[in-house]
């Protein structure tokens, strides 16, 4: 138990040190560190949730690339990694690794890594096929319209020419990030089956992320009358 909570509390230092590094706050007074914590990520997620359908517009090769760069330093994904590696420590998995400061770093480790070689995967294939992975606000009204438009739009993207189709880059890029990653995984994670598991958790995520942005902008209107 002892273990188990001191795991905890790495979670919690990592999540806060990855709010210092990202909100370039180098003092980080603990008596003003959470509110500019919470306006950074309101700010970025805020950001992120703003575009709709009608502004989209093709990306070029620039743009592309810009946004490959922000998506491997995007704070979100570091806490996301932080809590999954929080989750895996708590259960004990994979038991290899055993608890602790370094049984959490290899998780952390480990976690970044997939999403490091998802990102790079579905970079290269959006460049290549001309897909467009951004998520763009339906504009819809009613619960389970929004709701419709966002679980296809975990699976779905645009081309050039404004259409959704299945995205290729998207998919592959989240199957490899599963399957490639148990290569370095211990004996007791390193099969395909655990490559699919993993590749499902992953997609599960991006679909709550979807949810997420879709009703993100309602879920923070109360905040949004107070900055």
């Amino acid at each position: 138990m002892r273990n188990r909570t001191r795991s905890c509390l790495l979670a919690l230092v990592s999540l806060q040190a990855v709010f210092c590094q990202q909100a370039g706050n180098t003092a980080c007074a603990a008596s003003t560190s959470s509110e500019r914590d919470f306006d950074y990520l309101y700010s970025y997620l805020n950001m992120a949730c703003a575009k709709k359908t009608t502004d989209f517009q093709p990306l070029t090769q620039k743009e592309r690339n810009q946004l490959y760069g922000k998506s491997l330093v995007n704070p979100v994904w570091y806490l996301k990694g932080a809590f999954s590696a929080g989750q895996n420590q708590w259960k004990d998995k994979p038991p290899e690794w055993e608890q602790g400061a370094s049984g959490y770093g290899k998780r952390y480790a480990d976690i970044m890594g997939q999403y490091a070689i998802q990102k790079t995967t579905t970079f290269g294939l959006e460049s290549l096929l001309h897909e467009d992975n951004r998520y763009f606000n339906s504009g819809k009204k009613g619960f389970w319209p929004r709701t419709g438009y966002a679980l296809k739009s975990s699976i779905l993207a645009r081309h050039d020419n404004g259409k959704r189709y299945p995205s290729v880059s998207l998919l592959t890029g989240y199957a490899s990030g599963s399957f490639l990653s148990r290569s370095w995984q211990p004996a007791s994670s390193n099969t395909a089956g655990d490559g699919a598991v993993s590749f499902g958790i992953s997609m599960g995520w991006n679909i709550g992320f979807s949810m997420v942005k879709e009703f993100l902008p309602d879920m923070l209107g109360p905040f949004t009358k107070k900055h």
